[in-house]
């Protein structure tokens, strides 16, 4: 029989317990269509015979959070993360940089700043960025996403705009605004030059593209597009399409499409109600390359912007009345926008960080269910950053999808351990704790926040370090074989696409990734140094570090 690939010489970890390991895949139209030992290759020819060298290989991984647009415009943007930066004093010679090349009357963009991280242990201040570049509008956006710093010409250019709710400014000791820009509130600096153009977009998602590739990424989803915080314009489904007409979406995306785009739609007599884009479109619109996947909310912020909305407060002190954070989503509306989304056939992938946003957001989606009910919805809850012991099981019984991002505990971790303390630290940011339970684990980044690359994350997951070296939930630790399933078959389930990606079987997209060194032998402290060799999406030799294609 004639193939288009015939992969064969390899050390192939498949993740298919019917045959877990193997050393030849066949692939027809961008499908495996037989997985074997060596004497299988014999019973194929093929338009391209690739021998693997005895590495290793892996499914495809699948970040299922993760935010393509801003990384790939991020990557125009000066770096600001730590390191290279020290200190505020290094944030500002950087911008002061960047502005002498840049025109007067213009932007000078920086991201990835985290004040947990500088010497001063605070935010730029607007005056420091004034005097860095007196001639621009300064942005820098904060590695959480959920806050950002400006200088002075932007604040006065805000300044009479009403700060929408869910959201705050910064404001010093004698009552000035310091710069500050938090939560929903960063809309108001988002405005100034949205929308963005598609040609813009589409440019992003090229330069995310190859990023992911180079990483072993074959399949990625996109935690919100079209409208809110997370939108660069009203049209950007149709910059996605464009994409991969053009040819340079290279990596599988699954679209969570932001709820503020969604709203009640006429339906005849009888009909329930809708909410959904025009048309009724929602969840598992698209093929194999582009889908509609579900709808992102926001419910709280973020644990080392110290703005996620807690129970208790945050140790050291926090944003909102009484340290606790706050909601960008009154709970009330909250629970409104998850009932309707629910009702009208959405998967409900809500962001919640602290533990009582993931609490209130799972008592919506109970409700939701009762009201309701619909056979396997998979809700997911985006990050459930601190999760307190006594809800594991109605996570369980809801069939609740967390969606946890295993490298903030080494980037992130020190300032998530200041921010919870002692005594809370144990509730976040779990793994181990829903495996044993069979609450399915998916792999995520939420990059740009932190660094995407899937082995890092793999590498985290396992060795439960903060960047200090000091230990974060030890108890949580998972093996490798188990965070390496999470970035394959646990973020396939999230996706509702199981059945065609996840593990290296026949019927199976043929995504895989061919690695320098075995990830279930290797040492674990090894595991972050591991090279990527070559990426496979469809069949096709997507990525290739050593030539093997040739």
């Amino acid at each position: 029989m004639k193939v288009d690939q015939l992969f064969v010489n390899g050390d192939i970890h498949t993740f298919d317990p019917a045959l877990p390991r193997a050393s030849t895949v066949a692939v027809l139209g961008g499908r495996i269509i037989a997985v074997g030992d060596d004497d299988l290759a014999d019973q194929f020819t093929a338009d391209a015979r690739i021998d693997l060298g005895r590495r290793s290989v892996v499914p495809g991984f699948n970040d299922a959070h993760n935010h393509m647009v801003f990384f790939g415009m991020s990557l125009a943007d000066v770096d600001c993360s730590s390191p290279p930066m020290r200190s505020v004093e290094d944030i500002c010679e950087a911008i002061r940089q960047r502005a002498a090349e840049t025109p007067a009357g213009g932007w000078v963009t920086g991201a990835g700043y985290d004040q947990n991280k500088l010497a001063e242990g605070r935010h730029p201040h607007a005056k420091e960025l004034d005097a860095a570049a007196p001639n621009h509008k300064v942005l820098l956006k904060h590695t959480s996403g959920h806050m950002c710093a400006v200088n002075t010409a932007v604040l006065d250019m805000i300044r009479d705009t009403p700060v929408p709710s869910g959201g705050e400014l910064g404001r010093d000791a004698d009552g000035a605004l310091d710069g500050l820009v938090m939560e929903q509130a960063q809309s108001m600096v988002r405005d100034l030059v949205y929308p963005l153009t598609v040609d813009r977009i589409v440019d992003a998602i090229d330069q995310a593209s190859r990023r992911y590739l180079a990483e072993g990424v074959t399949s990625a989803t996109e935690a919100g597009v079209g409208a809110g915080l997370v939108s660069h314009s009203p049209i950007e489904l149709m910059a996605w399409m464009e994409a991969r007409k053009r040819g340079v979406l290279g990596v599988r995306a699954n679209l969570l499409v932001a709820v503020e785009a969604l709203h009640h739609i006429s339906h005849a007599e009888g009909e329930d109600s809708v909410f959904a884009l025009d048309g009724g479109i929602h969840s598992g619109l698209g093929d194999e390359w582009l889908r509609i996947g579900g709808t992102k909310i926001f419910s709280d912020g973020s644990l080392i912007g110290r703005t996620a909305a807690m129970f208790d407060p945050f140790e050291g002190g926090g944003a909102g009345e009484c340290s606790c954070g706050f909601f960008q989503t009154e709970p009330e509306v909250l629970r409104r926008l998850i009932i309707d989304a629910h009702r009208s056939g959405w998967q409900v992938c809500t962001h919640a960080i602290g533990d009582r946003a993931v609490s209130t957001v799972l008592d919506a989606y109970e409700e939701a269910q009762k009201l309701y009910p619909r056979h396997d919805p998979r809700h997911r809850i985006e990050h459930c950053g601190v999760l307190q012991e006594r809800l594991l099981d109605k996570v369980k019984a809801l069939g609740v999808i967390p969606v946890p991002q295993g490298r903030f505990i080494s980037e992130i971790g020190d300032g998530m351990k200041n921010a919870l303390g002692v005594h809370r630290t144990p509730d976040a940011y779990r793994q181990r704790s829903f495996l044993d339970r069979g609450i399915p684990l998916p792999g995520s980044s939420d990059r740009p926040v932190v660094n995407g690359a899937p082995l890092l994350g793999i590498h985290d997951m396992v060795n439960q370090r903060t960047a200090s070296g000091e230990p974060f939930v030890p108890h949580e630790a998972i093996s490798p074989a188990e965070a390496i399933a999470a970035y394959t078959g646990g973020s396939a389930y999230a996706a509702f696409e199981e059945k065609v990606k996840g593990t290296i079987s026949p019927g199976k997209l043929a995504d895989f990734v061919v690695l320098g060194e075995d990830p279930l032998t290797i040492d674990k402290d090894g595991i972050g140094q591991i090279s990527v060799d070559a990426t496979i999406v469809g069949g096709n030799v997507a990525y290739d570090l050593l030539g093997i294609a040739n």
